[in-house]
C-alpha cells in the first residue's frame, strides 16, 4: 500500500506537533540543528558543512519519492518551530525501522515518544506491518524508554563503529 500513498500529502497530527514528510524547505532548519551531542548516539557522523549536508538531504527526497524511506519532520504547535525528526525506513517491509532525534534545546520534553508513537500509529492503519524494529545505542536510555513504552522487547544487538545497539522489535499500534 506504501506505493500508492502520496507522501506530499501526508500530515500526522499528534498533540503538540505537526509531523510531515521532509521536502527541500526543511533543509535549513535541519542542518542547524545537527550537533555532536545528537549524533553521539547515530550511526552517521555530522555534516560538516552545508554543502556537505545536500547529498544527504536529496537523498532523503528521492527516498520519499520512491516510496522507500520517509524523514518525517516535526514542527511544533502552533508556531511552526522545527523540532526534530523520525525516520521510517523499509516503508515497503513487513518490519520497517524507526528512528528519532529531537533538537538539543527540546530534550527531555516528550516529544520524541509522542513522535514516534504518533508515526507509528498512522503506519499501523496504512501498511502492512508485522512489527517496528528500533536500533537504538544501549546506552541511550531515553530512546531505550520510548521503544518500552510502545510495548517493545529487545530481540538482540548490533556492533556499529559508534556503539552497540539494541534491536527493540515494537507491535504494530491497532
Amino acid at each position: 500500500m506504501s506505493a500508492e500513498l502520496n507522501w506530499r500529502r501526508v500530515e500526522i497530527q499528534s498533540r503538540r506537533m505537526s509531523i510531515k514528510p521532509f521536502v527541500a524547505d526543511d533543509a535549513h532548519d535541519v542542518f542547524r540543528s545537527i550537533t555532536l551531542p545528537i549524533t553521539r548516539f547515530m550511526a552517521w557522523e555530522p555534516p560538516t558543512s552545508w554543502p556537505a549536508f545536500a547529498p544527504i538531504w536529496q537523498f532523503w527526497l528521492s527516498s520519499i519519492r520512491r516510496g522507500s524511506d520517509v524523514h518525517f519532520v516535526l514542527r511544533g504547535l502552533p508556531d511552526r518551530r522545527y523540532l526534530g525528526l523520525v525516520g521510517l525506513h523499509g516503508v515497503r517491509t513487513a518490519r520497517p525501522e524507526l528512528g528519532i532525534w529531537i533538537r538539543e534545546d527540546e530534550h527531555g520534553r516528550g516529544y520524541g515518544g509522542e513522535a514516534v508513537a504518533a508515526v507509528a500509529g498512522w503506519a499501523s492503519e496504512r501498511l502492512d506491518i508485522e512489527a517496528f524494529r528500533y536500533p537504538v545505542a544501549e546506552q541511550n536510555i531515553s530512546s531505550r524508554r520510548i521503544a518500552e513504552a510502545l510495548g517493545g522487547i529487545v530481540q538482540g544487538t548490533q556492533s556499529t563503529p559508534k556503539y552497540t545497539a539494541v534491536i527493540y522489535l515494537i507491535p504494530p499500534r491497532r
